[in-house]
This record gives structure tokens, sequence and C-alpha cells, in this order.
């Protein structure tokens, strides 16, 4: 019994040592899978965003040395664009404003047009209207100090001399200012205020019947000014137009869309985007265009871009204007701005972009490769791109699209391919005229020539047709140039002046022009050597020439 007893007791003692580590290791393994739901809880609730933010906290509280948290921000923000496309971008406060003020149409500034001659800032231009016209700022007037800030003979670049002059409204620029045939400074008491912006840079009349209209910029007010230029033309017997776009670089797609719907007709699709988080947005023309008769030629390049395609695409792909010059950049992205409290701002992609045919024409890119995609301009001029159409590859039938109309190929993989292709020219081009255009020798030889002939020339020629047609450029002021070459360092060289003599003597002529009467001066004398300006103008006189780009299956 008691041997029973103590065999039962034991085995009753075993089995409750039993029981109790089951018990244990039930719990053990409750405890465990708890600390796994809760750690698979946590990995659910930490989010890349907390990461971002904990990383942030992380460095603030435990890194060695004082940290600069707006910087450590700053940095994470662009490292994250930088992995998405080329076009998605942060800017500071200051860059934003850089970014924004020629698109929004006007600063606040003393309005002149500047240049930069000897160290000496020399007035091209007062702007009609602005403070500095008000207050008797003249062209020729060199301005020596702003306020406390010396301008005269301290190399400063452009950029840091246009921080001195601009300033908020209201504020005032002391100027001190030699003037020709006075023997001391002059003092001026300027009150910034608004200076427009303008996105036509030049309109006239090439001829009887053609206008042309040049545009920088598609920013806030460029459909007013387009108007405003185009009525002014057609009032001078306007019925065709060439509208230049080479070297825009695009701006706001609003200004597109509704210079788009100048030429159109109502109802013809202009352009329309695509976003997998934004859905489908379409634009077409509400209106019938109030220039749908008279023959349209665009003028592009390889740096036109982004509205400028929008605005050629849905020409070229409503078969309403020839597109003449070189493939363009091929940027079909849209960017939204996200402003930040503090002035910066992220430029994200929001969607993409495609012409009333169905092109994409945005260029191919890697996601985080800006390298390569900065290289693509180069890749071109390498390939021979620039100079033969025939060196551009061969497009897939994938990339092949039609047009509304007349059902013509056009071709989408990279930027608008013109209906006339227009090679650089380098026929006259040397190192000579390089090292006169790189030294600044033209730009202050032009500058001091207007100073001391001004008067003269104005009183020869009234208008700047009058100059135009008639001003001679001699032997004896091309050796003007030649000389102040050789003080400067560049060296003559005989045969290769000869090969750059008639651009130089244009350039010259038209600096002279501009800086006495406008800009359209410089662009009537130089476009003449502007292959692009030349095979458009040829295009728009000829009726069956021109029409011959709209044949059916062209």
């Amino acid at each position: 019994m008691t041997y029973s007893h103590t065999y039962n007791n034991h085995t009753y003692n075993n089995i409750s040592h039993t029981y109790t580590y089951i018990n244990m290791k039930k719990l053990l393994t409750v405890i465990v899978l708890a600390g796994i739901a809760v750690s698979a809880f946590a990995q659910l609730q930490f989010t890349p965003e907390r990461k971002l933010r904990y990383a942030e906290q992380i460095i603030e509280n435990y890194y060695v040395d004082n940290v600069d948290t707006t910087k450590i921000v700053t940095e994470a923000i662009v490292a994250m664009l930088k992995t998405l496309d080329p076009h998605s971008t942060y800017s500071s406060p200051e860059e934003t404003k850089e970014l924004t003020e020629p698109l929004e149409g006007n600063f606040s500034g003393i309005g002149i047009r500047f240049q930069m001659v000897n160290d000496t800032l020399y007035v091209i231009e007062s702007v009609a209207g602005g403070p500095s016209e008000k207050m008797g700022i003249i062209p020729g007037d060199r301005i020596i100090a702003c306020n406390d800030t010396v301008i005269a003979g301290v190399k400063k670049k452009n950029t840091d001399i246009m921080k001195v002059l601009r300033g908020p409204k209201g504020t005032v620029a002391n100027l001190k200012v030699l003037r020709k045939g006075t023997a001391e400074p002059l003092e001026f008491r300027v009150v910034r205020d608004d200076i427009p912006i303008y996105s036509v840079e030049v309109a006239y009349m090439v001829n009887d019947s053609v206008g042309y209209i040049s545009l920088s910029r598609f920013a806030e007010n460029t459909t007013e000014e387009v108007k405003e230029a185009m009525n002014k033309l057609r009032g001078q017997g306007m019925r065709h137009l060439i509208f230049d776009l080479t070297d825009n670089g695009g701006g706001y797609m609003r200004p597109a869309t509704e210079l788009s719907e100048m030429f159109l007709d109502r109802g013809d699709m202009i352009v329309y985007t695509e976003s997998p988080k934004n859905g489908t947005s379409e634009y077409v023309a509400e209106t019938r265009g109030d220039f749908r008769d008279g023959r349209v030629v665009v003028m592009v390049n390889q740096y036109s871009a982004s509205a400028s395609e929008i605005l050629s695409g849905a020409l070229q792909d409503n078969d309403r204007g020839v597109i003449v010059g070189r493939r363009t950049f091929g940027k079909g992205l849209v960017q939204r701005p996200f402003p930040f409290p503090d002035g910066s701002m992220m430029r994200l992609t929001v969607s993409r972009y495609h012409t009333p045919s169905g092109r994409c024409i945005q260029k191919p890119y890697v996601d985080g490769d800006d390298e390569a995609y900065r290289l693509d301009m180069l890749n071109r001029y390498n390939s021979g791109e620039f100079m033969s159409a025939d060196s551009i590859h061969q497009f897939p039938d994938s990339l092949k699209f039609y047009t509304k109309r007349l059902h013509r190929p056009v071709y989408g993989g990279g930027g608008i391919m013109p209906d006339k292709f227009v090679a650089i020219d380098t026929t006259m081009y040397s190192d000579y005229y390089r090292d006169l255009i790189a030294k600044g020798v033209i730009n202050n030889f032009c500058v001091n020539y207007v100073d001391k002939n001004r008067a003269e020339i104005k009183k020869l020629y009234p208008t700047d047709n009058d100059y135009v047609k008639n001003f001679p450029v001699t032997a004896e002021l091309m050796q003007g140039v030649i000389d102040l070459g050789t003080k400067e360092g560049v060296e003559y060289k005989a045969e290769e002046y000869e090969k750059s003599r008639p651009i130089l003597e244009s350039i010259v002529k038209g600096l002279i022009g501009r800086d006495i009467y406008e800009q359209a001066t410089y662009s009537k004398v130089v476009s003449r050597f502007d292959p692009i300006f030349s095979e458009a103008l040829e295009i728009i006189s000829d009726p069956s020439l021109y029409d011959s780009y709209f044949s059916p299956g062209k």
C-alpha cells in the first residue's frame, strides 16, 4: 500500500510537473504568437512615411553634432523625386521665384534692358511707361551704382546685378548714372514698379501678306499678347502667318490650348492627358478659330518643348499647319506645382499628354537616370540628326499614327517630327567667328558705335524699315570689329573672316539696329541667315508647295 501510494504519489507528482510544463509552454507560445502579432501589426502601421519621419527623429536626437533639419528634409525630398522622372523637381524659395516670374508675366524692378560692357552697365532701352523712363533714364546711360552697391568695375554677373536692381514694388533705387556729354554723374531716384515680361518677342510683316510672330514662352498673358500681335498684323495686311516656336521651352498648358483654338474648328481635339490616378482629360476647341483660312507655318527645333509641342502637335494632327525645322525636344509629361508655405515648391509629374492622333511624344527615360536623359541632345548631334533627317532611326509601326482629316502618317516616340526637316547650317561658322562672339567683341563694338552715332543714324534712317533697307555695313565699319578683336586677343584670320563675313556683317547691323530701334529690327536683319525661317518663308509664299504637304497619305 505504502509503495503503491508512494508510486502513485510519485506518479501524480510527475503528472503535475508535466502538466505545469505543458501550461508554461502554452503560455510561452501564446506570448510568442502575441509578440509576432504585435510585430506584424507594428509593421502594418509603420508606413514608409512614418519610417522617413522616424529616421529624421533618430538623426535629430542621436547624431553626434548639431543638424540642420531643414536641409535634411530638403535633401530627402530631392532624393525622392530623383527616383521618379527627369521633370519632377524641387525648387527652393529663391529658385521658385526665378521659375515663376517669367510665367506670371511681371516682376518688380526699375524697368530697363541692359548689357554689361567692360564691367559697366549700359542701358539699351528703358521700358516704355516704366519707372526708369518716367525719371529720364535713356539708352546709352551707364549706371555705376544702385543705392549703396557699386556696379561698375566689379565684374558682377548679370544675375547678381538684376538682384540689385530688382526689389519689392514701391521701394527706391537711388541710381548714379554717367551720361555722354555730362561731366559729373547724375543721380536719379527711381521707385520700383511692376515690369511686364512679354512672351511675344517680335511681331512684324515679312512682306505684304506674311506676318511673323516669335514666341519665347507660354505664360499667363501669352494668349492676349498673341491676339494683340495678330490683330496688329492683320491691320497691316497679314493673310498668312509664320509662328516661330524655336527655342521655346514651353510653360503653362492653358495658353497652348487657347492659341491652338485660334486656328481650329469648333470640336477639334487639341490635346488629351492620361493618368492612372487622375483619369483622362480632353481639351477640344470650344469655338471656331478666327484664323482658319490663312496659311500657317510653325517653326520648331530641338529646344521646342512642352507647350510648344502641344501647339505644333495640334496643328499638325488636325492638318492645319506645316511644321518646319528639326525634331522637337520630346517633353510629354504634365507637371503640377505643389507649393510649400516657405515659398519652395515641388513640381510633380501627374499625367502624360497625347496629341489628337494619339501620340505620346515624351522621349524615353529610365527612372532615376537623369544623366542619360540630359545627354540626349549630345547623342542626337553625334548621330548626325541635326544634319540629316535620314539619320533619325526608323520608327516601328507601334509608333505610327495618322492625322485626323487627311490620314497622313505621323510618329510618336520622342518629339514632334516636322513635315519639312531643316538641317543646321554651319557653312559660315569658323573659329574666328566663334572667338569674336565668345569674347563679346561684337557686342562691345556695337554698343560703343551706337553711343557715338545714335543721333546721326536716327536722323538718316527715321524708321527701322528705313534702316533695314538702306544702312550700309561698310568695310571701314567691319575693320573696327577686327581691330577691337585684335585688341581683345582674338587673332585675325583672313580666310576664316571671309568665310564668316556675311553673317558677321548681318549680326553687326542687327545689333546696331536693335539698340537704336527695337528688338524686331535685329530679327528683320538676321532672319535671312536662319535656314528654318528661309524654308518657312518659301513654303508659305508658294500656295502649291504649301498644299503639297497636305496630300492624303503623304
